[in-house]
């Protein structure tokens, strides 16, 4: 039970910081900073990886497992989606050959 509220603290905390920093920036610098944004998105994926792997070797609910597996999910849905928009951004920045 103590875990699981660790867990929850971890989240809200984790929650709040994010909001704040996303907040801060100013809405010009959001496409130049997705790609390194991208790579903040990868350690998203490391900690639901970790929460899961925690939840399934030491609690054995299959409501944390069913969670943490989503947190997966999402984690990579977040960093695939990110990792697609910036290669679209790039692509509206290349010469097109034609024109030369």
């Amino acid at each position: 039970m103590k875990k699981d509220l660790i867990f929850i603290l971890i989240f809200i905390v984790s929650s709040i910081v994010g909001y704040l920093i996303i907040n801060k920036v100013p809405s010009l610098l959001h496409t130049p900073l997705m790609s390194g944004m991208n790579a903040l998105s990868g350690i998203t994926v490391l900690g639901a990886l970790t929460v899961t792997a925690v939840a399934l070797h030491e609690t054995h609910h299959v409501a944390s497992i069913i969670i943490g597996c989503l947190a997966i999910v999402f984690a990579m849905v977040n960093v695939a989606g990110g990792f697609g928009i910036t290669a679209r951004m790039l692509r509206m920045f290349k010469k097109d050959k034609e024109k030369d």
